[in-house]
């Protein structure tokens, strides 16, 4: 036994100092001329002692795996330090071996097999809906091959998606999850998220993508990220990870409406073996209705959660999908991240439509393995394909010659480039190295796309390949005038700019380009992008002020600037990063690419923005760069070559040069620069300095935490409290009411006491009441009211206001119980039946008699009313009626009473409400075409007045 612990105890000394010694070779490759470099321990940290960023972890793992001829877990990414690395290797020791990527399978895999589908569900007005067609046709169609962590893919098919998400809509029905409720989810790339994803729509609510936290060094930012969208959405659950439960309780702290953090084991357990009981069903959404909320990259203290509806996601895919030519013999494989539009619609919910097979890898198995990426392609037969410009030149870092040798990429037709600025040098060298493969340079496609537009914007047909524009330099950044040039650089001219061609719009959409004073731009003119489209979100999710910001008339500014060159779009950078220095607009990502390229800077971690001097109001040209040079010589001779490289290429020398360790330049969770965050930590002397320790971030977000349930506890009992001191005076009004006002013989008398005791009610329960246009209420005679419905307050409110009686219309059903019948009728409420149209005939017969008989009515031409706010469409009937009595229509609009006491909900909350009476509206003749212009006039008042967008369906 001595002697097995002893044999045991070599090996893992032999492991050690084998693993040191690899990171020892890697890190001195990575920094041959540092003079003072640190000797790898168990305890070294990989980023700040070593210096090994990400890329360098990715090819850690390939030498690794080829050292000790062991597979291991995508999980190696994340550690910390090489303690971690080892505990890896041990654990992996005695699996077999990694199938060498240098022979890859030559059998196609399953996805490529798989018989065609006739037609594409191109009525569905919802995702729902649409999962709906594909399980009546081929519930056992092949959907998901999900890759999660080895070689073997776990298939999901359209039954199986199906079967999983209506046990979670079940487990979300019965934990209180109503129809529009906010569900975050924060899963990584596994078969739950997609149950999960569905599981919500199935429930009626709204799904919020959100990542899930990767390294515990990223614990402080990750909180401090997602507290902020997590309390913005107002999401009631959050579904994720056992591991991520620890730091989800912490989330508490910033989204204190989070009331349940469960995982999707916790809802199966939920259900258990009651899996049949329907309980899962809500009443399915239409195309107008939330579908999810995507939060932009880098949204933080002012989050922004792009609205997108079921009709709008639709759009958006039927028309990528007729621009790609996407048939059901496609097949996709994707490593986007699913918590970005790309990954989440683009990829899965586009490949749903379809009826595309989605072979799927998670984000963090290809930085683990670039390579796996190619050979999934191969395997699949895969057509469609892509990523952010990182994902190829990552892919072209740790490209193994040998192992792509037996690639075929001929399949590919697709391989589509965006979500950040796409390189035309990556593109090409790309395309050359794989050119042996049978890629074909056609295949290449940047694209536009932004999340407001839900996803895609401007896609070229396939095959056109890469197309560049080079430009003079100089016009372009002292007159904004792209100027094709054939001069290359070195070659007698000053170097051109090369713009990358993204396409035109989508079917349906449209762009245009905007000089600074707001006047359209003809083509070759650099200035603001817009666009419109049937997929432009209607706003951020509670946010007004940047909803407000976003829209200019009927067009959505996307932030970017580019120039259209017939009919195509060439983006040139974002509005709020372009400096203008000496009439000059400078270009930060231009800068930024070739500093990087300087020796001693770490490759894509430079920001260039601006710094507005207080003293002088000059704004200032800032570069921090990250380096781990330490020799101050070496330093100073670094910066002396910024400094070269900016004149260079902007003409103006920087104010500023910072170099700053590694991860100081901070970026977003799909790798583009935070340039903002990063000139917000210039300004305030903190950038380059360290993140405080993990353990204080927690100890003081579960503080806050405290704190913060506390005042969320206190809230909750003194809503409870007031709604149950206002329930107590609305139901002495209505006592007092049954014993002063129903016995009274006329109902003018009736309506006399209502109103003062309704007024009363209403202050009693601390409801302001603000009345206007009282005076276009006609002095005689009877007339039609007509106003929007937003809550159970309306009638209250109406009658508070209302000098005069009107009798309510008020569907039939409130017959049912004897008591509200006697009590409605004695107030002169009249029925109307809505099923039956027959009996609705008679109704409307008897409405008409008591209004030539000279009563005042008063509708919701909207009939019911919903917790969305919203103006939906009018019903014709009160119009009809008017017009053929010939007495006028009186509009009004109410503002506030959704807010006092929202949508169906039982718990008021006082507030203020408007009451606004538009002028009389009368009829000249008796038919149709009167009642509409009546009806369209009315309707029209009451969406000016109200404040409630448009929610009337096409």
């Amino acid at each position: 036994m001595a002697r097995s612990d002893e044999t045991r105890n070599g090996d893992a000394d032999a492991i050690t100092q084998r693993l040191l010694a690899v990171i020892d070779t890697l890190v001195q490759e990575t920094q041959p001329r540092r003079r003072v470099r640190r000797r790898p321990t168990l305890t070294s940290r990989l980023d700040r002692d070593l210096g090994l960023d990400s890329m360098a972890r990715s090819e850690l793992l390939l030498r690794l795996e080829d050292a000790f001829a062991v597979r291991l877990p995508e999980s190696g990414l994340m550690a910390d330090t090489p303690a971690e690395l080892l505990a890896l290797l041990m654990a992996a020791r005695g699996s077999a071996p990694p199938t060498p990527s240098a022979s890859p399978t030559p059998a196609p895999g399953p996805a490529a097999d798989l018989a065609a589908v006739a037609g594409t569900p191109e009525r569905a007005d919802s995702l729902n809906a649409a999962l709906d067609w594909h399980l009546a046709r081929h519930p056992e169609r092949p959907h998901l091959h999900i890759y999660t962590g080895d070689d073997s893919a776990q298939t999901l098919s359209y039954a199986d998606l199906e079967d999983g998400a209506r046990v979670i809509a079940t487990a979300l029905l019965r934990r209180g999850v109503s129809p529009g409720d906010r569900v975050a989810l924060m899963l990584p790339t596994e078969p739950d998220y997609f149950t999960a994803f569905i599981g919500i729509l199935r429930a009626a609510a709204v799904p919020v993508p959100i990542y899930p936290p990767a390294r515990p060094a990223q614990l402080a930012e990750h909180l401090r990220r997602h507290g902020g969208i997590l309390s913005n959405a107002g999401a009631r659950v959050l579904i994720t990870l056992p591991e991520a439960r620890r730091v989800a309780s912490l989330l508490r702290a910033e989204a204190p409406r989070l009331t349940s953090i469960v995982t999707v084991a916790e809802l199966d357990d939920d259900i258990g073996a009651d899996r049949e009981d329907g309980s899962g069903d809500a009443e399915p959404p239409g195309a107008a209705c939330l579908a999810m909320l995507q939060y932009t990259s880098g949204s933080t203290g002012d989050p922004k959660g792009v609205r997108l509806t079921h009709g709008q996601l639709l759009a958006n895919i039927r028309a990528m999908g007729t621009r790609l030519e996407v048939t059901s013999r496609d097949v996709f494989v994707s490593w986007l991240p699913l918590y970005h539009d790309m990954g989440l619609i683009g990829a899965w919910l586009g490949s749903l439509y379809h009826a595309v097979p989605l072979v799927v890898m998670s984000p963090l198995a290809f930085l683990a393995r670039p390579q796996r990426w190619l050979e999934l392609i191969h395997h699949h037969r895969a057509t469609i394909s892509g990523a952010p410009n990182f994902g190829y030149e990552l892919c072209l870092r740790t490209l193994d010659p040998q192992g792509v040798a037996g690639l075929d990429l001929s399949s590919w037709r697709v391989a589509f480039n965006g979500a950040e600025p796409v390189s035309p040098r990556t593109m090409q060298r790309f395309a050359e190295n794989l050119v042996d493969c049978g890629l074909q340079p056609g295949a290449l496609m940047p694209v536009y796309g932004l999340a407001e537009a839900a996803v895609g914007l401007c896609l070229a047909s396939p095959g056109r390949g890469l197309v560049l524009d080079r430009v003079e330099r100089e016009a372009f950044m002292t007159q904004q005038e792209a100027r094709p040039v054939a001069v290359h650089a070195g070659q007698g001219g000053e170097p051109a700019l090369t713009f990358v061609n993204c396409g035109p719009p989508l079917p349906g959409y449209a762009i245009r380009i905007l000089a600074r004073d707001g006047s359209e731009l003809p083509e070759r003119h650099e200035g603001d992008i817009e666009f419109r489209g049937p997929s432009a979100t209607a706003g951020y999710f509670d946010n007004p002020t940047a909803t407000g910001e976003l829209f200019h008339d009927a067009w959505l500014r996307t932030g970017d600037r580019g120039y259209l060159v017939d009919g195509d779009l060439y983006i040139s950078g974002r509005v709020k990063d372009v400096l203008v220095r000496g009439g000059r607009n400078l270009y930060p990502y231009d800068l930024e690419e070739a500093i990087g390229r300087l020796e001693g800077v770490r490759k894509g971690c430079v920001a260039v923005f601006g710094h507005l001097d207080p003293e002088s109001g000059v704004e200032e040209l800032v570069v921090a760069a990250e380096t781990r040079l330490e020799d101050p010589a070496r330093r100073e001779a670094l910066i002396q070559a910024i400094r070269e490289v900016t004149v260079d290429i902007a003409n103006v020398p920087a104010d500023a040069i910072r170099l700053v360790p590694p991860h100081s330049v901070l970026k977003t969770s799909s790798g583009k620069i935070r340039r903002a965050a990063t000139a917000e930590r210039f300004r305030s002397g903190h950038l380059g300095q360290e993140d405080a320790p993990v353990w204080r971030h927690a100890l003081g977000l579960a503080a806050k935490s405290g704190v913060q349930r506390a005042r969320h506890r206190l809230k909750w009992l003194g809503e409870r409290l007031y709604a149950g001191y206002a329930w107590g005076v609305f139901g002495l009004g209505g006592a007092l009411l049954c014993l002063l006002a129903l016995p009274l013989p006329r109902l003018s008398w009736r309506w006399a006491v209502a109103h003062r005791l309704a007024r009363l009610a209403a202050g009693l329960a601390g409801v302001r009441l603000v009345r206007h246009g009282l005076e276009h209420l006609p002095g005689r005679g009877p007339c039609v009211l007509v106003a929007n419905h937003a809550s159970y307050l309306d009638a209250l409110a109406l009658t508070a206001v209302l000098p005069r009686g009107f009798r309510y219309l008020a569907k039939a059903e409130l017959q049912q119980r004897l008591l509200p019948r006697l009590a409605l009728t004695r107030l002169g409420v009249l029925f109307v039946e809505r099923f039956d149209p027959r009996q609705a005939t008679r109704d409307s017969q008897r409405v008409l008699a008591a209004l030539e008989g000279g009563d005042s009515l008063a509708f919701f031409p909207e009939g019911t009313f919903h917790a969305e706010a919203g103006i939906g469409d009018f019903h014709m009937g009160a119009f009809v009626i008017a017009a053929h009595a010939g007495v006028p229509v009186v509009p009004v609009a109410l503002a506030g009473t959704r807010a006092v006491l929202r949508g169906k909900e039982w718990l008021p909350r006082p507030g203020r409400v408007r009451v606004c009476l538009g002028e009389a509206l009368r009829p000249t003749t008796d038919d149709w075409a009167e009642a509409v212009r009546l009806r369209d006039a009315a309707r029209a008042f009451i969406l000016a007045e109200s404040g409630d967008p448009d929610r009337r369906g096409p």
